[in-house]
């Protein structure tokens, strides 16, 4: 009579640990790089997609700043073309006055254009490829360190547009111009704009600063080229709102 045969379990069929096998082994999800890898179902996302994805946010921030300046350059138009009625005369007249721009406004704009070049230039610093290898492997901070040397020029211009801006409301206010319930339309028009304008700018070199002190903390490296490549796309932006409002102011009035 044959011998009984007992089958082995297939080599698919895992034990249970308790049994002695070996336990399941789940894949590890890989990170989402350009190729995201398959079998990807959620992992840390790569350095590339967390700087599109804080791109894309800050996209609609400067978007949503450009309608702000949008809505004010429509105002500006609409009030210049206005005929307000002469309370003692009963009679409607245009009471828009051209203003004569401070000659430091021109010098103002080759500065701040100046600073988004430095800007720009410490963008690329920190992304390129060879200084970036070199702090991958521990070699010190090569690309924050020539980044910071631009970063450093871009705040010294801005500093000096800020302060160009001063001089040129400074000039205005002497002439007789002021901002508020007694100004001129084309004046009160004047100071709204580059105000707004300077706070955006405020704002933006305060991001500079923190590049410049704080960056340097932050351990991953892709955490510091995010910071300073949003930096230099909000100064960009404001670069052209800049060159808009005055062409506006120079040609618009």
């Amino acid at each position: 009579m044959p011998a009984s045969y007992t089958p082995t379990p297939p080599r698919s069929r895992r034990l249970q640990p308790s049994q002695g096998g070996v336990p399941p082994k789940d894949r590890t999800p890989r990170g989402g790089g350009d190729d995201g890898g398959e079998g990807n179902t959620g992992g840390e996302r790569g350095p590339r997609e967390a700087l599109y994805r804080f791109r894309r946010i800050l996209s609609i921030a400067i978007l949503s700043d450009g309608v702000l300046f949008l809505v004010l350059a429509i105002l500006f138009f609409a009030r210049k073309g206005a005929t307000p009625m002469d309370p003692r005369t009963l009679h409607q007249a245009a009471d828009w006055v051209p203003i004569h721009l401070p000659g430091i406004l021109y010098l103002n704009t080759a500065v701040l254009l100046l600073s988004c070049v430095a800007m720009e230039r410490a963008r690329r610093k920190i992304f390129r490829e060879i200084d970036v290898l070199e702090e991958w492997l521990g070699l010190g901070q090569p690309a924050l360190t020539a980044s910071r040397r631009w970063l450093a020029a871009s705040a010294v211009l801005g500093v000096a547009f800020l302060v160009g801006q001063w001089t040129a409301w400074r000039q205005l206010a002497a002439e007789g111009l002021r901002f508020g319930s007694e100004a001129t339309p084309s004046g009160y028009f004047v100071f709204l704009l580059t105000g707004v304008h300077a706070l955006h700018v405020g704002v933006g070199l305060g991001a500079i600063l923190f590049c410049l002190a704080g960056v340097g903390f932050l351990r991953r490296m892709e955490a510091r080229q995010i910071a300073v490549d949003a930096t230099a796309w909000f100064w960009h932006a404001m670069g052209v709102t800049w060159v808009a409002l005055f062409l506006l102011l120079c040609f618009g009035q």
